[in-house]
C-alpha cells in the first residue's frame, strides 16, 4: 500500500524571517516532505499544505485522504481553527497516523489529543544536542544512529509536562546539562501518535539525514495497519445471560 502523507506547516517565519527562507528554500515543509520522499521512495506519496492554504490545509477531503499528518507550527498555533482541530483529532482518533514536530508540542492538536498542557523549558543558544536511542527494537529506531549528534539545536527539557508515553523511543540531552523525552509515541483511539522534538526553524535541522530517518520511520510506523473507522459505541442486541 502506498501511504499518502500530508507534510502540514503553518509557513510563517518562512515568509517573514529572510534567514529561514535562506534556510528553507522551500519552506520547512519542503524539506520536512523531502526527506520523507527520499527514504521512504515509492512507498510514499508525500503532500503539502499551509495555514494559508484553503480550509488551513485541513479540510474534510484533505484528511480522509491523508494515511498519515505530520506537523510543524511554531507561532501561529492560536490561528488553527477549533473546527480543525478536532477535525484533526477526530480523524486521528479514526486511525490516521500523526507525526507531531518539535513547537507542534503546543499546538491545539496535540494538547487536545495528550489532555495536558504540553508545556516544557527551553533555551535558544546553539546547544548541542545527543539524542540518544533508549528502545533500540523499536522500528522508529530503525537504521539510525546512537547518539545522533545535532550540532546546533534550540534546548527542550524537562519537565515536559505530557501523559506518560507509550514507549520512550529516544532521550536528548543538551549541553547545559539538560535532558528531554524527545521520541515518544502515544496511542489515541484507533490512530498512533508520534512527537519528535529536534527541529528549529533557527537551524538546519531537518536537512540532517538522520533526523530525516527518524521521521519517515515515524511516518511508516504511524501508518493506519488497518482501514479507519471511527471509535463508536454500538448495541448488542444478543448475548449471554448467566443466572
Amino acid at each position: 500500500m502506498v501511504l499518502r502523507v500530508l507534510v502540514w506547516n503553518e509557513g510563517r517565519h518562512e515568509k517573514t524571517e529572510p534567514a529561514v527562507a535562506d534556510r528553507y528554500p522551500e519552506g520547512i515543509h519542503g524539506a520536512i516532505a523531502a526527506g520523507i520522499g527520499a527514504t521512504l521512495g515509492d512507498r510514499a506519496r508525500v503532500a503539502v499544505a499551509t495555514l494559508d492554504d484553503p480550509g488551513q490545509g485541513l479540510t474534510e477531503e484533505t484528511l480522509a485522504a491523508t494515511d498519515v499528518l505530520t506537523w510543524w507550527g511554531h507561532q501561529a498555533h492560536d490561528e488553527v481553527t477549533d473546527d480543525n482541530v478536532e477535525r484533526v483529532r477526530r480523524h486521528v482518533l479514526a486511525g490516521m497516523g500523526l507525526v507531531m514536530l518539535h513547537s507542534g508540542h503546543f499546538s491545539k492538536p496535540f494538547k487536545a489529543l495528550m489532555g495536558t498542557s504540553c508545556t516544557l523549558r527551553w533555551r535558544d543558544g546553539d546547544d548541542r544536542e545527543l539524542v540518544w536511542t533508549v528502545d533500540p527494537t523499536h522500528p522508529i529506531a530503525a537504521g539510525v544512529p546512537s547518539p545522533i549528534v545535532i550540532d546546533a539545536q534550540e534546548m527542550y527539557g524537562e519537565f515536559f509536562d505530557i501523559p506518560a508515553p507509550d514507549e520512550l523511543v529516544f532521550v536528548s540531552s543538551f549541553t547545559g546539562g539538560e535532558v528531554f523525552r524527545s521520541g515518544c509515541t502515544f496511542r489515541r483511539g484507533h490512530g498512533r501518535v508520534f512527537y519528535f522534538s529536534p527541529g528549529d526553524q533557527g537551524y538546519p535541522v531537518y536537512h540532517h539525514p538522520d533526523v530525516r530517518r527518524v521521521i519517515a520511520n515515524g511516518v511508516a510506523w504511524a501508518a493506519p495497519a488497518v482501514p479507519r473507522r471511527p471509535p463508536e459505541i454500538s448495541r448488542a442486541e444478543t448475548g449471554w445471560f448467566l443466572g
